[in-house]
């Protein structure tokens, strides 16, 4: 954010100068952005020892409306502004979309694995019990397990339960309820799949087959006129998102934004609202646990929040009190949509009390007002002065409720209560409608109880190891099997997630742990058990499936690289993969073992040794590992038995490098995660954001899991442990 000067400066063209967009699209999920307009210089925020700030009198704050008015009249003409898209009736639905969240398709309340269903009502009505319900649906189906094989973003869609009929009409079970549905696009996706034409006319065609209504613009500052052209030309228009700030011209295309902003005290204008009061803007801050600010903002530009919850399989949950607040604030921007597209709205309407902001919104000779109290404390009584009018009524909309005016000579002072961060909205007109009736009862009711009187705790979810039931004890060692003996053992390991830092919440929670975190580290005595001394290889799942024709009720992606029921020629010694961790416990259990716990494999990766860094030792040796892969679509990864210099302490070998392996799974209420070891050969280039390696001992990584389909891969497979005596 970028302040113009410590003076006011009347003049357009240093304004236009200041707040231009800085910076050029990056492979960053944080771009850099200047989206927000400075404030009056009479709100400036000074120390408290020089008063706060002034607040603005009539002259100044009408010097200061007409200066961004008139920067914003000269800005229209320089950039030869076309509003085409705004009046589309296809895209007049953005105009009202307040309340969108990023959900990740991994959710529990949006896909039951179990009943292999899509569960669309379940989800919409938990979030309609706890904040009010949404607009729009960003449904991420790609980052961050993207990048674990050679599946471009589209490949992840067509992975989900159902394949692209199965979206289409989950896509439909969100528009019965009047919801509409974006997806993401990454043109950071440069190192999977090629998808055979140009991205923009590959994502117009996959939109219109499954009839989503929007694009978000992972990373980018913009999206390209080119895709809004190609969505037009198949006759499937898209409204387009990008996460960070479009240039001024690209305005003309990219009809919504996400807001990244800070948040100082005076909040501050976006850029793209003022621009166009048309556009919305859905306030993103997404690590936040307070999220007073997203809320207030939005409210003061009549804009939206992405009220994202589950980061990436993190959970950072809404707060009752933020739920509460969001339920409020955006039943009153759904009641009054039409006046927060005013061409004539007033930013910063002069406010009787320190730290109260307020908007203006004038439509057809009635008035709204949104204002906001950035103070810790309540403020009852005097809050806006408004010329008289005969004839004209007040109604706190807010509160439900009609309001007396105060004339003080030409004005009418209206008084209402504001809570502490709290919200406030207004109604001028002559009469209320019967629409403002029932917004107005509903709000009575709401209203009743202060926001005060919800928590404003933070909690994280609590995680479950799911349970590994034991085999039955062998009493010898079989062939390709080796026996691990007991120990006393430090199990130290970290994850290898992208995002989140060290925040609680990241990363799961063992059993001896009081919550999810990335840095893990145990004393533990582990018992004797046997494992297998490769990893599962076409030719043993092949027999499995002749003993017991096992055939997965969801076997979309199921041995993808099969061909008539078996592996091609001279793959029998090459690790099975596209198999489902679902898939793999069933030939666990057909063989008499299981799949061994995390610390279990860790252990015999180490040789009880918790400092080696690599199951031969603590330097990396690219000849104990493939050649890895770096292409755009996947080869095959080598024989189980390629690299025995390979091996660990014990003698296990092909424990890195070659294909993940999978070991537990933990559990929360919104998500579930599959614990991979090893990494593998495939390495996709172009970007920082596909699943990272974890080829250390003491890495592992999380694969978040939606559905078999979604789940298998061809770079994951597995090994059995067993018990023994």
């Amino acid at each position: 954010m970028i302040r113009l000067t410590h003076k006011f400066v009347p003049t357009a063209l240093l304004l236009s100068a200041a707040i231009s967009i800085i910076g050029t699209a990056q492979d960053t999920k944080y771009p850099p952005q200047n989206q927000q307009i400075p404030s009056p210089e009479c709100l400036t925020l000074r120390g408290a020892w020089e008063g706060g700030y002034t607040p603005c009198t009539d002259v100044t704050h009408q010097q200061w409306l007409n200066d961004i008015t008139h920067w914003r009249m000269e800005r229209r003409i320089r950039i030869g502004y076309n509003d085409a898209r705004y009046r589309m009736p296809t895209l007049l639905w953005t105009q009202s979309s307040f309340i969108q969240p990023q959900m990740m398709v991994q959710d529990r309340y949006f896909y039951d694995p179990y009943a292999h269903k899509y569960t669309v009502d379940r989800y919409l009505d938990d979030l309609e019990k706890r904040y009010g319900g949404i607009d729009a649906v960003l449904i991420w189906s790609t980052y961050p397990n993207m990048g674990i094989d050679d599946r471009n973003q589209h490949d992840m869609m067509r992975s989900m339960p159902g394949g692209l009929a199965g979206v289409h009409q989950m896509v439909e079970d969100f528009h019965r309820h009047g919801v509409r549905v974006l997806f993401p696009m990454m043109m950071w996706d440069q190192g999977t799949r090629d998808p055979g034409k140009s991205w923009p006319d590959a994502i117009a065609e996959i939109m219109k087959e499954i009839d989503a209504d929007g694009i978000n613009g992972d990373t980018q500052d913009g999206v390209p006129l080119a895709f809004s052209q190609a969505s037009d030309k198949v006759g499937h228009t898209l409204a387009f998102e990008p996460e960070g700030g479009p240039s001024d011209e690209a305005l003309a295309w990219n009809v919504m934004t996400w807001g990244q902003y800070q948040f100082p005290f005076v909040p501050e204008v976006d850029k793209y609202k003022w621009l166009e009061t048309r556009h919305m803007v859905n306030i993103s801050h997404r690590w936040a646990r307070n999220k007073t600010d997203d809320l207030q903002f939005a409210f003061f530009n009549g804009v939206g929040w992405e009220s994202w919850e589950n980061i990436w399989g993190i959970w950072n949950g809404i707060t009752p009190r933020d739920s509460e607040a969001t339920r409020r604030m955006a039943t009153i921007e759904r009641g009054v949509a039409p006046f927060l597209v005013s061409a004539t709205w007033e930013p910063f309407y002069p406010t009787h009390r320190y730290g109260v902001f307020a908007s203006r919104w004038p439509l057809d000779g009635n008035t709204v007002w949104t204002l906001v109290n950035r103070n810790e404390y309540d403020l009852p009584g005097r809050q806006i002065s408004v010329p008289a009018q005969d004839g004209m009524r007040y109604f706190d909309l807010y509160h439900g409720e009609e309001l007396k005016p105060e004339r003080d000579g030409n004005n009418d002072v209206l008084s209402f209560q504001m809570e502490a961060h709290g919200f406030g909205a207004i109604l001028a007109s002559k009469d209320a409608t019967p629409k403002m009736q029932d917004l107005m009862t509903r709000m009575k009711k709401m209203t009743a109880q202060p926001l005060s009187s919800y928590s404003d705790q933070w909690k994280t979810l609590p995680q479950q190891l799911v349970d590994i039931p034991p085999t039955k004890r062998a009493t010898s060692t079989p062939e390709e099997m080796v026996k691990i003996p007991a120990g006393d053992y430090v199990f130290r390991v970290q994850g290898i997630e992208i995002e989140g830092s060290n925040d609680i919440g990241v990363d799961v929670q063992y059993p001896w742990e009081d919550m999810p975190r990335r840095f893990h580290e145990h004393r533990m005595h582990v018992h004797a058990f046997l494992m297998d001394k490769y990893p599962v290889t076409n030719t043993e799942f092949k027999k499995f499936l002749d003993a017991t024709h096992y055939h997965p009720v969801d076997d979309l992606n199921f041995l993808r690289d099969w061909k008539n029921g078996t592996y091609p020629a001279g793959w029998d010694r090459k690790p099975v993969t596209w198999v489902s961790l679902e898939d793999a416990r069933a030939y666990a259990a057909w063989a008499g073992k299981r799949l061994p716990h995390e610390w279990e494999w860790q252990y015999a990766a180490q040789g009880g040794d918790q400092n080696r860094l690599y199951p031969w030792g603590d330097i990396w040796e690219s000849a104990n590992v493939p050649m890895p892969d770096k292409g755009r679509s996947l080869t095959n990864p080598d024989g189980v038995d390629a690299h025995p210099s390979g091996a660990s302490p014990f003698g296990v070998i092909d424990m890195v490098g070659n294909v993940w392996q999978w070991t537990d799974e933990y559990i929360d209420e919104h998500t579930r995660g599959g614990i991979l070891r090893g990494g593998s050969y495939y390495q996709p280039q172009g970007s920082i954001w596909y699943f990272p390696q974890a080829y250390r001992n003491d890495q592992h990584g999380k694969l978040l899991l939606m559905a078999p389909s979604y789940d298998r891969s061809g770079t994951v497979g597995f090994r059995c442990v067993q018990d023994i005596e």
